[in-house]
């Protein structure tokens, strides 16, 4: 047994930091856990978590000057669990923002499932269990 209890964070490198804050924090519904005098990273909470391990997405900023990403980027995807009372809302909400979904199936476990992208292009699952 390794005694790894879980993931507790993905740090994307993102080159607007202004604009993949918007996309997880007011589309997504994830919340910054960061102090705002904190500079640099955005660190934010998906999902409960621990007190101390809040399962985290974290958002570096590119150094000033990076060429934009090109595809293929090394990150597949992300991917973050929608209760299922609110996956058919959030869906809904995408759409409305015009945001491109994609749908798909998770090749292990019996879910809905639907891909967008970030503003930098990294591809976000959003799953729901039923």
């Amino acid at each position: 047994m390794s005694g790894i209890r879980g993931l507790a964070e993905v740090v994307l490198m993102v080159q607007d930091i202004r604009a993949s804050v918007a996309f997880y924090r007011d589309i997504l519904g994830l919340q910054v856990v960061s102090p705002t005098e904190f500079k640099g990273s955005v660190f934010l909470q998906a999902g409960s978590g621990r007190p101390y391990i809040t399962n985290m997405v974290v958002l570096a900023p590119a150094k000033p000057g990076t060429s934009p990403f090109a595809k293929p980027q090394a990150l597949h995807h992300i991917g973050l669990e929608v209760d299922d009372e609110a996956f058919d809302d959030l869906v809904a909400k995408l759409q409305s923002l015009g945001i491109e979904i994609r749908t798909g199936k998770h090749p292990l476990f019996s879910s809905r499932t639907v891909y967008i992208n970030d503003p930098d292009g990294n591809e976000v699952e959003l799953i729901c269990p039923q």
